[in-house]
């Protein structure tokens, strides 16, 4: 089948996405964010409700951010906080489990970090409330009024802003992780009470010389998750 030519654009902008989780000393300007913002919140919404909210942080205010989570995350007298809903099942099967470890193996195996070498592990997962790095972080909330089906229209609008990020030469990567520290979000950046934190994200521009940054993840053709009928 021929294709408009400009496919390739959009192609490559979703096929090149990774999770970055090392960053550049490189800043991004508020212009580009915004631009990034603009197109992704194109993403459809049920009847157009367009459920997202952004903080978009950089300088001092992802700093202060940074070191709240990180002071948080140090205290062994801060328990994490209970998810406001999960994200992750609460009992893992197969395929799915072994998809997971199989990233993590990845992942430590390119840091040199052996398995049950739980200090490092703890340090590794330490650099996301840093946002690795990364120049700018953004962190993402929705009214609480909201169900389910805005959840799933918060999932296009991130993918569109990973992917028009690629397009402009910068990486993402989404973070779950301060799911974990949703009361200390919602403190440092003042979110009113009907504000429900929903993930983090880190942008800017990849270190390539950063091993955790040469991991690539498989990912199963359609064939084996499309059931096709009536060709």
């Amino acid at each position: 089948m021929q294709y408009p030519h400009s496919y390739r654009y959009v192609d490559d902008a979703i096929l090149s996405r990774r999770s970055i989780r090392a960053f550049l000393d490189k800043p991004v300007g508020r212009d580009v964010v915004e631009d990034i913002l603009d197109v992704a919140c194109r993403a459809p919404s049920g009847t157009n409700i367009q459920p997202w909210k952004v903080y978009a942080l950089a300088g001092d205010a992802k700093r202060a951010l940074c070191e709240r989570l990180l002071a948080a995350y140090d205290d062994p007298e801060q328990a994490q906080h209970q998810e406001e809903f999960p994200y992750y099942p609460l009992r893992w099967v197969s395929p799915y489990i072994e998809r997971r470890r199989k990233v993590g193996f990845g992942l430590y195996g390119l840091l040199g970090i052996g398995k049950g070498d739980k200090a490092r592990m703890r340090e590794q997962h330490r650099r996301n409330y840093l946002f690795f790095d990364a120049p700018v972080g953004l962190i993402f909330t929705v009214d609480r009024v909201m169900q389910q089906g805005s959840l799933l229209d918060y999932g296009m609008f991130l993918q569109n802003i990973m992917t028009a990020a690629r397009a402009r030469g910068l990486d993402t990567c989404p973070q779950a992780a301060f799911r974990h520290y949703h009361r200390t979000v919602a403190e440092a950046l003042q979110l009113s009470a009907d504000e429900m934190l929903v993930c983090g994200m880190s942008l800017g521009y990849a270190d390539p010389q950063a091993p955790e940054n040469q991991l690539h993840t498989e990912r199963e053709p359609a064939a084996s998750f499309t059931r096709f009928a009536g060709w």
